[in-house]
C-alpha cells in the first residue's frame, strides 16, 4: 500500500512529472440497506439525469443504464461545504458576505454567505457587488487581485480562495467587454446508480430515455376538517397570512383562487419521479495532476508546492464530506462500503492507503508549509476571514425580492 505525503504530491505536481492522477472509487449503500430506493437529483421537467455507461471488468463490460444520483457540479458544492465545516481546523481563509443589515431577509435564508458558498466562487456576482467600508469590493486591493487572478497569476486565490483553483471558475459576470477568465476543474466527482430496477436494460440512449419515467410518487395532501377546495378566496400570493372568503363560492374544478391555493382542503399531489432501487451505487472521484499543471505561479519554484496544496485540500474535503455516512437530500442517505484509492502513473497503478481525516489535515498543514516556504501566502500566512457588506444596489434587490418585515413571522 502506497502512502500520501507532501513530498510525493509535490513531485507528482512538478512540470516534468509523468504521474497522472489519484482516483477514488467507492461502493455506496443506502442507509436502509442494499437495494433500498434512494432519491437521485431531479431536474427541470421532473426528470433524472440518465446515461448509459460501460460497466464491469475487462471483457465483461456492458453498456449499462445508469442514473446520475449527484453530478459533478453538485459534488463540488458538497466538497466546498465540507471545507467550510472544517475551515478552522484546516486553517483556510474565507471571505464572508454579511447581510444582517438587510432587515427583510426571511429567517429561512442565511444572514451570512461564505466564499465556500458563492455559486461562482471568486467570479460570483455577490462578491462583485460587495463593499468594504463603503468602497466597492472591486476597487479594493483584495477585490482587484481576486478578480484579476488567472491560472498564470493565481497568487491572490492561493491567499484568499484556494478552492477556486481546484474546483474551477469562469469570470463571466463582469460584462461582455471585460475579462472572461476560465480555469477548468482539476477535481471531479460524481455518484451514479447502476442498473436502476425501474428502468429496463434497453439498448440505445433514446429508447432508454423513453422508458425513464416508469415510477412516480402519488399522494394526497390531507385536511382534518375536509374543507371544500371549491370555496373561492381572495389573497395576496406574496403574503398568505391574511385572506378572505369570497361572498359566492365558485362552482366546478378548483381555480387559482380556491382554498387549495392557500393550504386548506384535501389536494391530490401530482406524481413526481420516485426513489429508485439500484443494483449498485458508486462514487467516482479523480484529482488530475495533468489538469493542475495549468496552475502556474509567477515564481516557477512555487508552482509544484502550490498544486500539491490544492490536492491536499481536495483530499481533506473528500474525506470530510464522504468519509462517513452522509445525506445528499431527503430520501438519499448513503454510507461508504468498499473503497479503492489508486495512484495512477504512466507505467502502473498503485493502491494507496485510505487516509483518515486527521491524516488529511496533517497533509494540508505539511503542504501549506512547503508552499509558504516557496513564497505563497498560505498556511500560517492565510488571513483571518474578511467580512464584506452588500452594496446598496444588491441590498435593494434583495429587499425587493423579500419585502416583508421578517419579524412578522
Amino acid at each position: 500500500m502506497g502512502e500520501l505525503s507532501a513530498s510525493r504530491l509535490i513531485d507528482a505536481c512538478d512540470d516534468h512529472s509523468f504521474e497522472s492522477a489519484i482516483s477514488i472509487r467507492t461502493a455506496l449503500e443506502p442507509g436502509a440497506g442494499p437495494g433500498a430506493p434512494v432519491k437521485p437529483a431531479i431536474y427541470e421537467g421532473g426528470t433524472y439525469q440518465h446515461d448509459i455507461r460501460w460497466w464491469g471488468d475487462g471483457e465483461g463490460r456492458e453498456a449499462t443504464p445508469v442514473i446520475v444520483i449527484d453530478n459533478v457540479p453538485s459534488q463540488a458544492n458538497r466538497l466546498e461545504a465540507a471545507l467550510l465545516s472544517f475551515r478552522e481546523r484546516l486553517g483556510l481563509p474565507d471571505i464572508v458576505l454579511d447581510l444582517s443589515a438587510v432587515k427583510t431577509l426571511p429567517v429561512h435564508l442565511p444572514i451570512e454567505l461564505s466564499a465556500f458558498e458563492f455559486p461562482h466562487r471568486n467570479a460570483d456576482a455577490y462578491l462583485r457587488d460587495a463593499q468594504i467600508d463603503g468602497v466597492p469590493f472591486l476597487r479594493t486591493e483584495v477585490g482587484r487581485s481576486v478578480f484579476a487572478a488567472t491560472a498564470d497569476s493565481p497568487e491572490a486565490l492561493f491567499e484568499w480562495m484556494p478552492q477556486a483553483l481546484l474546483y474551477g471558475f469562469w469570470q463571466s459576470h463582469l460584462g461582455k467587454k471585460r475579462q472572461q477568465t476560465k480555469l477548468a476543474r482539476s477535481w471531479t466527482s460524481e455518484i451514479i446508480g447502476i442498473a436502476p430496477a425501474t428502468i429496463p436494460n434497453v439498448e440505445g440512449l433514446h429508447a432508454h430515455r423513453e422508458n425513464s419515467r416508469l415510477t412516480t410518487t402519488a399522494g394526497l395532501k390531507g385536511d382534518p376538517y375536509n374543507q371544500s377546495i371549491d370555496e373561492a378566496v381572495s389573497y395576496d400570493e406574496n403574503d398568505l397570512t391574511t385572506w378572505t372568503v369570497e361572498a359566492k363560492a365558485r362552482k366546478g374544478n378548483r381555480s387559482k383562487d380556491s382554498l387549495a391555493e392557500i393550504g386548506h382542503g384535501q389536494v391530490p399531489v401530482d406524481g413526481t419521479a420516485a426513489p429508485v432501487s439500484f443494483r449498485e451505487i458508486h462514487q467516482q472521484a479523480t484529482v488530475s495532476f495533468a489538469a493542475l499543471r495549468r496552475v502556474n505561479t509567477r515564481e516557477a519554484s512555487a508552482s509544484a508546492p502550490g498544486r500539491a496544496l490544492l490536492v491536499a485540500i481536495g483530499i481533506a474535503a473528500h474525506v470530510g464530506a464522504f468519509g462517513r455516512a452522509f445525506s445528499l437530500r431527503s430520501g438519499c442517505e448513503l454510507q461508504a462500503g468498499d473503497q479503492r484509492w489508486i495512484w495512477r502513473s504512466e507505467t502502473e497503478d498503485e493502491a494507496l492507503e485510505i487516509p483518515r481525516f486527521q491524516n488529511a489535515v496533517a497533509l494540508v498543514e505539511e503542504c501549506a508549509e512547503a508552499a509558504r516556504s516557496a513564497g505563497l501566502a498560505v498556511g500560517s500566512d492565510w488571513p483571518a476571514p474578511l467580512r464584506v457588506l452588500p452594496q446598496d444596489n444588491m441590498a435593494a434587490a434583495i429587499t425587493k425580492t423579500w419585502p416583508l418585515d421578517r419579524e412578522l413571522v
